[in-house]
């Protein structure tokens, strides 16, 4: 999906920032940017007519000519620890309203330096766009953590679709900008206590999502596996033009979306919208989003 927005939505007037408390932990999402892209089909429901996008719109409240994509980095303080799950699109993406984690985490409360942890879902431009601040590494203090898979492949180009060419050239130059402080890492590992590496293959070769378990508090991050809280979620079979494994991408999402709805997880989704966190239910044989309101604040 290589089309450039046609307005990149005002973000002057929306909230910016969310904490909440999760067990021993507090979690931060941050929006990076959003822009408003025309269209459904491509990128999302590319096996469904105009006439079902219209009504899957229409049951929910939404525009069928176009739809907000926006970037929500997670972070998380847990065990005395920072992790900053993804980084946004960094100083790329400033020209078209996106790029703005680094500003907006002293909002949050934090500096550069306060990230021990980056741990990438995966590779894509607007998850690693931020590692670089001009010539110098964006969080100096941390050391970087990616799946095992997904370095390989962009590393060795094998399973790397050929629209994603550019961002394998990102890849490839920010690699060697980190390659002292990168651990990479398996289904099941753990980046820091209480928080586990876990397997989520499909939006991208290697694709990784991460798991917070706080005694009874329990958080997903799942970066990309699903990437609309309607067009995708409600409708995990179809093919997304985004998955550079479309057959993966469906059968992970149906797993994850499985997993979410039936542990009761609380989700952070890179692309729901804003704060981005949220519950998945079951509802009319499929999925719904569910966002939080103020359950973790009192």
């Amino acid at each position: 999906m290589t089309e450039t927005p046609h307005h990149a939505a005002d973000d002057a007037l929306r909230h910016t920032v969310h904490r909440l408390s999760l067990g021993t932990a507090a979690v931060t999402t941050i929006l990076d940017g959003a822009h408003v892209r025309t269209g459904i089909r491509p990128p999302f429901a590319m096996d469904r007519s105009d006439d079902q996008i219209a009504q899957t719109a229409a049951a929910n409240h939404l525009p069928a000519h176009a739809f907000e994509n926006t970037y929500t980095p997670t972070v998380i303080r847990t065990g005395g620890q920072v992790v900053l799950c993804d980084t946004g699109f960094g100083a790329g993406g400033r020209a078209a309203h996106a790029g703005r984690l680094r500003d907006r985490l002293a909002v949050a409360g934090y500096a550069p330096g306060d990230i021990d942890v980056v741990a990438f879902t995966h590779l894509h431009p607007d998850h690693i766009g931020g590692v670089m601040e001009g010539e110098a590494i964006a969080f100096p203090n941390a050391r970087y953590i990616m799946g095992r898979r997904e370095h390989a492949a962009w590393t060795s180009g094998d399973g790397i679709p050929p629209q994603r060419a550019q961002n394998r050239d990102l890849v490839l130059a920010l690699l060697p900008q980190i390659a002292g402080r990168l651990t990479l890492a398996e289904d099941g590992d753990t980046v820091v206590p209480g928080l586990t590496a876990l397997a989520a293959f499909g939006h991208s070769v290697g694709h990784m999502m991460y798991r917070l378990d706080d005694g009874a508090a329990q958080m997903l991050v799942w970066g990309d596996v699903t990437n609309h809280y309607v067009f995708s979620l409600q409708h995990p079979d179809s093919p997304v033009a985004f998955d550079d494994d479309p057959a993966m991408a469906i059968a992970t999402r149906r797993r994850v979306l499985d997993m979410a709805a039936t542990e009761g997880l609380l989700v952070s989704g890179h692309h729901m919208p804003f704060p981005a966190v949220g519950y998945v239910e079951r509802h009319a044989g499929a999925y719904r989003w569910v966002p939080v309101t103020y359950q973790h604040r009192v």
